[in-house]
């Protein structure tokens, strides 16, 4: 039922004022992307043929995840609003996450072949969601097919993986050429680069160039760094310890948040990655609830400046202190309670240029409360969202919202109108967030509801005449009954 009301709101008030409502692949975007973040291995297994040596049981094998699995079951990322989908490295690989690479011109046979990639590609664009894959460099298998013909391109990392010189001519030319007849041959919108901060820059510049000049592409980052020539987005600093540490529990210090908020612009944002540890191991160990600790991050995330990238598995609250244990198989028949959420929020971002893209105003981030107000010309919104553990509340002033206007929660179906002193109150509950519409004041029709009374005096008239008709008439038949009587 939230999520038809959510949908209805959306299609009728909130679309009619929206200049920019959600729109197709080719028309958006880094900034209106919302980036769900998978392996495949761990994705969905349809096929059995390709399943060599797979062990669903130890999660440190192969699960037999691949690319016909996640063709087949593209409606549960893109029923939750995602537009892009990053699949991790596809490439032929020693390991289940892809790191441990072999070859970067073959398929990991666990995978699939070369035309079910094309086929899923293909999925993925008709479903209108855009495709990145991961490219490793620094944690390569020891028998990649380039050590033998050219072990001078290679240093060996502590755990005897090998990782490639990005600053040698030789290697940028091989990354370069690799990677623009791959985007070439099966259209892919983007390349994330694996452990990024250990890049050469002047590689990274040189690959983004090359890339871009084969198609339109978004080359992005997996590590928190700062910006750099050639990425189109890096992980902002410290976002994921900020939104861990300000959500795990509730009565959390969020002024933080502010500050995070305040450059997370054009950012990629994320609370979890697919390199350690899970929001909800935080949540565990402070003996937290979990859908409710998700709940509040996913509206704060989902609501911020910045480029959501949200991980598999946040939509159950998946769990998870180290990998492999955090890489567990993707749950197609999760409850809908925080899959709902997500649906619902996202629906607002993608029909919403505002709340993609428009300005923040920090209102309030003092004792567990945060209240922000996202807005452009078009439209505003106020989020707020109660990370305490009591009742809170505040008065918005008409300079902020606006006179005449009436504040529409999404979630929880408060209304809030101005009061006479011309403030907005806002009380909200504890461990809730909320998201209001600012619109204008609904006003009451007065000739309708004077009609509707008028309407309504003339029907009880006519009942009270229909009454007092059959009343009358039982009273003449019983007259004309007691006269008969008495004429026999």
């Amino acid at each position: 039922m939230k999520a038809k009301w959510i949908s209805s709101i959306i299609t009728g008030a909130l679309l009619l004022t929206l200049a920019n409502p959600a729109f197709a692949a080719d028309e958006r975007d880094l900034e209106d992307e919302l980036i769900y973040d998978v392996l495949v291995d761990r994705y969905f297994n349809k096929k059995i043929d390709n399943d060599y040596e797979v062990n669903a049981i130890d999660p440190s094998s192969f699960n037999g995840g691949d690319f016909d699995g996640m063709a087949s079951e593209l409606l549960f990322v893109k029923e939750m609003g995602f537009t892009a989908l990053s699949i991790g490295s596809v490439f032929s690989t020693a390991t289940y996450d892809g790191k441990s690479v072999l070859d970067y011109t073959e398929f990991e046979r666990h995978f699939g072949t070369e035309e079910e990639f094309q086929t899923l590609v293909a999925e993925i664009h008709d479903q209108d969601m855009k495709v990145i894959v991961d490219v490793p460099t620094q944690q390569v298998n020891e028998d990649h097919v380039w050590t033998a013909e050219n072990p001078e391109w290679f240093a060996e990392n502590e755990d005897g993986s090998l990782a490639l010189d990005t600053a040698n001519s030789e290697v940028q030319e091989a990354l370069i050429s690799t990677f623009s007849e791959f985007s070439e041959t099966y259209q892919i919108d983007g390349f994330r680069l694996q452990n990024a901060d250990q890049l050469n820059p002047d590689f990274v510049l040189a690959f983004s160039e090359a890339i871009k000049a084969v198609r339109d592409s978004y080359i992005l980052s997996d590590r928190e760094m700062p910006e750099t020539p050639g990425f189109d987005a890096v992980v902002l600093p410290g976002v994921e310890e900020t939104l861990r540490a300000a959500y795990k529990n509730f009565d959390q210090d969020l002024t933080e948040i502010s500050s995070i908020m305040e450059e997370s612009e054009d950012s990629l944002i994320q609370v979890d990655s697919l390199i350690g540890s899970r929001f909800t191991a935080d949540i565990v160990a402070e003996n937290g609830f979990p859908p409710t600790r998700w709940t509040l991050l996913l509206t704060q995330l989902l609501t911020m400046p910045g480029i959501p990238v949200v991980q598999y598995g946040s939509e159950s609250a998946m769990n998870g202190t180290e990998l492999p244990e955090s890489h567990q198989i993707l749950d197609l028949a999760v409850d809908k309670e925080l899959v709902d959420h997500i649906t619902d929020l996202t629906s607002l971002r993608n029909s919403s240029e505002a709340l993609r893209s428009g300005e923040l105003e920090m209102l309030h981030d003092e004792d567990g409360w945060l209240v922000y107000k996202r807005s452009n010309d078009e439209e505003t919104w106020i989020v707020a969202i109660n990370n305490s553990s009591s009742t809170k509340s505040i008065n918005l002033s008409a300079d902020t919202i606006g006179d005449g206007q009436e504040l529409r929660g999404l979630f929880e179906s408060d209304i809030i109108r101005q009061e006479d002193n011309g403030e907005y109150r806002i009380t909200q509950d504890r461990e809730i967030a909320e998201v209001f519409h600012v619109t204008e004041e609904t006003k009451l029709n007065t000739a309708y509801i004077a009609t509707l009374a008028i309407m309504y005096v003339v029907f009880m008239l006519f009942l009270w005449v229909v009454w007092r008709k059959g009343k009358q008439r039982k009273a003449d038949a019983a007259a004309k009954k007691t006269a008969g009587k008495t004429v026999q």
